[in-house]
């Protein structure tokens, strides 16, 4: 199918996007910036173009439905929220050295999405617990909050790496911070309407706005994570070191709840088709 092609070919743009950023921060010349930014504009670019031909290739095959509805399509939408914030963040920002720590994250998502015997990337029909209006509202939130929470953790890693004297050249601790604060509390929000929505279809779906299934349970955990991080921010003053571990542990946390729950058996194994 095009769309795969494109979208595996995306996977080694992202990756020679990172390598420029990688260069731009070792040898601190901003023409490797700019190559690298216009490199991953490309990539977004193709990938968007991806997602569009797999929603009408979905049309053409009569089973219609917004490319969000199994494992692999969860994984490049879920890479596409990361590079789409990432690009609005660098674009405003300007520090180019945030690249290298984000573009690996999207990079890796869609190897895994291209690689991993268990992902099949046929378009599939939509199971009845999907065949819902729900399902782009829940999904995009969660995942725009996921990409929220990858540019924490990126500025929080930066900031860990910058107590060495040879990593100095990182932006200023201060920057850091407050990438950290304002995109957990970005992702804050959009997972709370997340988890919102996905209760509501949850009561449309099985009846109940709660199960307790293993997605539900970490879903809620990650958002206690993030709960408590912005709370001792606002409560405590904590800042620097702590809320770079907090952003870490928060980020290990989105991944068990997208990744390691979708190999237990609930409600949302449905990912695995």
């Amino acid at each position: 199918m095009t769309n795969t092609i494109i979208l595996s070919g995306v996977t080694f743009v992202y990756f020679g996007a990172f390598v420029f950023y990688l260069f731009q921060m070792i040898f601190r010349k901003d023409l490797w910036g700019r190559g690298a930014f216009y490199i991953t504009l490309a990539g977004l670019a193709a990938h968007s173009l991806g997602l569009l031909l797999r929603w009408r290739e979905s049309y053409a095959l009569s089973i219609g439905h917004v490319p969000l509805a199994n494992f692999y399509e969860s994984l490049i939408f879920f890479a596409w929220s990361v590079v789409l914030l990432f690009v609005m963040v660098e674009r405003r920002s300007k520090y180019r050295s945030l690249g290298a720590f984000v573009l690996p994250v999207p990079f890796l998502l869609l190897a895994f999405a291209s690689l991993a015997p268990n992902v099949d990337s046929r378009i599939q029909p939509l199971v009845p617990a999907l065949q819902s209006n729900w399902l782009t509202s829940h999904v995009l939130t969660c995942f725009m909050g996921y990409a929220a929470f990858t540019v924490a953790f990126a500025a929080g890693v930066m900031y860990l790496l910058r107590r060495y004297p040879r990593l100095r050249f990182l932006p200023a601790d201060e920057i850091l911070d407050e990438l950290i604060y304002r995109h957990a509390a970005l992702g804050f929000v959009f997972l709370t309407i997340g988890i919102v929505t996905g209760s509501v279809w949850a009561h449309y779906a099985w009846g109940s706005y709660w199960s307790w299934d293993p997605k539900e349970t970490w879903s809620l955990i990650t958002w206690l994570i993030y709960a408590v991080m912005l709370h001792v921010r606002y409560v405590r003053g904590w800042r620097g070191n702590r809320m770079a571990v907090m952003a870490v542990i928060g980020f290990a946390a989105v991944l068990f709840t997208y990744l390691g729950v979708n190999y237990l058996p609930g409600l949302h194994t449905y990912l695995q088709s």
